[in-house]
This record gives structure tokens, C-alpha cells and sequence, in this order.
């Protein structure tokens, strides 16, 4: 067993998070806690900002396929390029490179805090392009 000190890591020291209580040994000489607070919301708008905090949208392709939500929004915007023709399969003319494209992964919410839908979107990674 280690017995080296925990402490969160330092990049972290400026993000406020409703489970992360900050010591009053802290480096950092003015907390978000000291002027940032949740008594004086609403209880309907104090559960929407917590609901939005413990939600985590994916950054790769390879995270979000992992979950099924996930997997049946990106059918969805498939599904959506395909039938506005916006988007298909095609064979590379000789001597072209291709342009790369990522997908984005949000998560849309309705005004009670409640989770409304997963939206992805597909998008072309144009900063490459010649």
C-alpha cells in the first residue's frame, strides 16, 4: 500500500465541482467556492445544474459506440445525411488525399434538467484541405 499523499490533480484547481470540497489548506488563494454558490437557486433550476454536471459527453468515436444512446444517435445522423444526400460513399481519383472528418457528441437538455436527446454530428475536418 502507498503511502503517498492523494490530492486532486493541480489542473483541476479552477473548475468547480459540486463533489469536490475544497480544503481550507488549499494553494490557490481565492476558491471558486468562496464567491460561487448553490444556496440561493431555485430547487428546480439546483437539480438541473446538477443533472447537467453528472452527465458526460464523449470526446471519441471509440467512447461513445461503447454505450448504446450513443450508438443509436450516430444511426440517426446517418441516417439523416443519407437521405439529404448530403453525404455517401465514393471511390478516391488518383492523386487525391481525403479530408477527415470527426464526430461531435452533445447532449441536448430540456429546461427541467431532464435529458431531452444525444445529438452527433459528423463534420469535415476542412483545416486539412489544399
Amino acid at each position: 500500500m502507498s503511502t503517498r499523499i492523494k490530492r486532486p490533480p493541480e489542473y483541476l484547481k479552477d473548475y468547480h465541482c459540486n463533489l469536490n470540497v475544497s480544503s481550507a489548506s488549499s494553494r490557490v488563494k481565492y476558491p471558486l467556492n468562496y464567491v460561487l454558490s448553490y444556496n440561493n437557486l431555485s430547487p428546480s433550476y439546483k437539480s438541473f445544474v446538477m443533472s447537467l454536471s453528472s452527465h458526460v459527453e464523449s470526446n471519441t468515436y471509440s467512447e461513445a459506440v461503447k454505450h448504446d444512446y450513443w450508438r443509436k444517435a450516430i444511426q440517426c445522423e446517418i441516417s439523416a445525411l443519407e437521405s439529404n444526400q448530403t453525404w455517401g460513399t465514393d471511390l478516391l481519383p488518383k492523386n487525391k488525399a481525403t479530408i477527415g472528418c470527426k464526430c461531435v457528441f452533445k447532449i441536448k437538455y430540456k429546461a427541467d434538467g431532464t435529458i431531452e436527446r444525444y445529438k452527433v454530428r459528423l463534420v469535415a475536418k476542412g483545416y486539412t484541405q489544399r
